[in-house]
C-alpha cells in the first residue's frame, strides 16, 4: 500500500471515537469542525492567512519537494548545547540546566504544556484471559483507565490499553508498548509476512502492550473539547499555548508507566515505547518527556517528529499547521505557517532526539520507493546526527557517521541508532533488528 493511500485510510481511522464505525458523514462533520475551530485559533493569534503547504502526491503541480540539492537552504540549526546567553554547555550538570531552556520552547512554541495538575487515573482490568498468541501461552489483560472526571462530568476519558504477558515468566519482564489502532469491523489493513512484533517481542519473553491514543484525545480539532485536553480545559477553546493531541498521547504513555509500576508481571525499569507515522511522533514526544521509558524505537515519524523541520523536504510546517494536522500542536505553532517560517523555530527536531539522552532511540523508515518522500527519512538521519553532541556529552555514542546510509543498512553501535528498511510506511521490517538492538540494553 503506497503511503498516501495507507495515510488516508489512517487518518480516517484516527479520525473517530474508538467505538465509531467511520463514514463519509462522520469524515465531512469532523473536517468541517476541526476547520472551525482552526479559524477559531488562527483569530486567537491575529493570523489572516496562512502559507498552503505541498502535496504529497509527486504527480502534483505543488509536489513535495523530493530534490535533495534544494532541501537544506535553512541557514542554521539551534545548537542544543548552547545556553541562550550564549554560553557553552560543558559537562552533564550544564546539560541539565539547558534542558529546561529547550522544553520550555518545545512547550510554548510547538508540543504546548501540560498543565500543572491533570486529574488521577484508576485503573481497572476489565478482561482477563490465557491464551495462546502464535506458540506463545500468554494471559492478555484489556484495561481500563479511567480519568476522574469530577470535576467536569460532561466529557468522560477512559483510557484503553491491552497488556500482554507470558504465562509462567520466572521473573518480572521488560515490556514494548505499542501506540496502536482499533481496526473497524471489516477492516483491512495489509499483513506483514511471518510472526507479528508481538509473537517477535514474545519469543524474547518479553511482554507487550497496545495502548489506544484515540482513547486519551481524539485525532482531529473537532475532538479538542473533549478528551482529556477537553476536560482539563472544562470544555473550552485552548490557549495559545495549551497542549495538542501529540502531548496527551505521550501524557497517556505516562499514565501506562503508572500502572506498570503495580503490576508484577512487568518490569517498569524495561520499557519501549513504540510508534507509527503520527504515532511515531507520539513515542518520541513520550520518550523525550517521560524519564521512565527505558527506549524508543520511532518508525517513520517525519515532520513533528523525528525530521528536522527546517529542511524543505516533503512533508512542511505549512501542512502541520493546516486545519487537518494543526491540532497535534499548541496553537502557537500556527503561526510558523505565517506571518512566522520553520527558521524562526527556537528549537528543531535534533533537539528532541537531545532530550532522549543518555536513552537509546531507535529511528526507523521505509524505502523511498515503496515509502514515498514525505516523511524525509534523510531528514531524520540529520536530526539524529545533531543529536549526537548532546549524547556525546553525557558518555554515550551517536549514529558514528554523517553520511546518510544505503538502504538496509544498520548504524546499531550507539544509542542513537537508524535504518531504513526496504519496505513501505511500516516499523514490521525493522523489529527483528530493533529487538536485538534493544536485547543488549535489557540484557545488561
Amino acid at each position: 500500500m503506497k503511503i498516501s493511500t495507507c495515510l488516508f485510510f489512517l487518518s480516517l481511522l484516527c479520525a473517530l471515537p474508538v467505538s465509531a464505525q467511520f463514514s463519509r458523514e462522520d469524515w465531512e462533520r469532523v473536517q468541517k469542525e476541526s476547520a472551525e475551530d482552526h479559524r477559531l485559533m488562527m483569530r486567537m493569534l491575529n493570523i489572516t492567512e496562512l502559507r498552503p503547504g505541498p502535496s504529497g502526491n509527486p504527480k502534483d503541480p505543488n509536489a513535495a519537494n523530493s530534490d535533495e540539492s534544494k532541501a537544506t537552504q535553512y541557514h542554521s540549526l539551534p545548537d542544543p548545547l548552547v545556553f541562550k546567553n550564549g554560553a557553552r554547555v560543558e559537562t552533564p550538570e550544564q546539560w541539565e540546566q539547558r534542558k529546561l531552556e529547550i522544553f520550555e520552547d518545545f512547550n510554548r512554541e510547538i508540543y504546548g504544556r501540560v498543565p500543572e495538575t491533570t486529574p488521577e487515573v484508576l485503573w481497572t482490568v476489565a478482561n482477563e484471559k490465557d491464551t495462546l498468541e502464535g506458540d506463545h501461552p500468554v494471559r492478555i489483560k484489556e484495561l481500563i483507565g479511567h480519568v476522574d472526571n469530577s470535576g467536569y462530568p460532561t466529557v468522560n476519558v477512559d483510557i484503553r490499553m491491552t497488556l500482554t504477558t507470558p504465562l509462567n515468566a520466572a521473573a518480572p519482564t521488560p515490556v514494548v508498548i505499542e501506540f496502536g489502532w482499533i481496526f473497524p469491523k471489516n477492516f483491512r489493513m495489509p499483513q506483514q509476512e511471518g510472526p507479528t512484533w508481538q509473537q517477535q517481542v514474545l519469543e524474547k519473553g518479553w511482554s507487550c502492550a497496545v495502548l489506544i491514543p484515540n482513547s486519551i484525545q481524539a485525532d482531529n480539532g473537532a475532538g479538542l473539547k473533549e478528551g482529556i485536553i477537553g476536560l482539563v480545559n472544562k470544555g473550552q477553546p485552548r490557549k495559545p499555548d495549551d497542549w495538542g493531541s501529540l502531548r496527551a498521547w505521550a501524557w497517556g504513555a505516562s499514565r501506562a508507566m503508572d500502572y506498570f509500576e503495580t503490576d508484577p508481571a512487568v518490569d517498569e525499569k524495561r520499557v519501549v515505547i513504540e510508534g507509527l507515522s503520527r504515532y511515531g511522533k507520539a513515542a518520541l514526544v513520550a520518550l523525550a518527556y517521560e524519564p521512565r521509558i527505558a527506549i524508543g524505537l520511532i518508525g517513520s515519524s517525519g515532520a513533528g517528529g523525528a525530521k528536522i523541520l527546517r529542511r524543505i523536504f516533503g512533508e512542511q510546517v505549512e501542512n502541520l499547521a493546516s486545519s487537518g494536522e494543526y491540532h497535534w500542536f499548541a496553537p502557537n505553532f500556527i503561526k510558523y505557517a505565517g506571518p512566522l517560517t520553520a527558521e524562526d523555530l527556537p528549537v528543531d527536531a535534533h533537539e528532541l532526539i537531545a532530550l532522549c539522552a543518555p536513552r537509546p532511540v531507535f529511528i526507523s523508515s521505509g524505502s523511498p520507493e515503496v515509502e514515498g518522500q514525505w516523511i524525509d527519512a534523510k531528514g531524520m538521519f540529520l536530526a539524529g546526527v545533531h543529536a549526537g553532541p548532546v549524547y556525546g556529552l553525557l558518555g554515550k555514542k551517536g549514529l558514528g557517521t554523517t553520511e546518510f546510509p544505503p538502504l538496509g543498512t544498520s548504524l546499531t553501535d550507539g544509542e542513537i541508532a537508524f535504518r531504513q528498511h526496504e519496505g513501505g510506511h511500516t516499523v514490521g521490517p525493522n523489529w527483528p533488528f530493533f529487538i536485538k538492538y534493544a536485547e543488549r540494553y535489557f540484557s545488561e
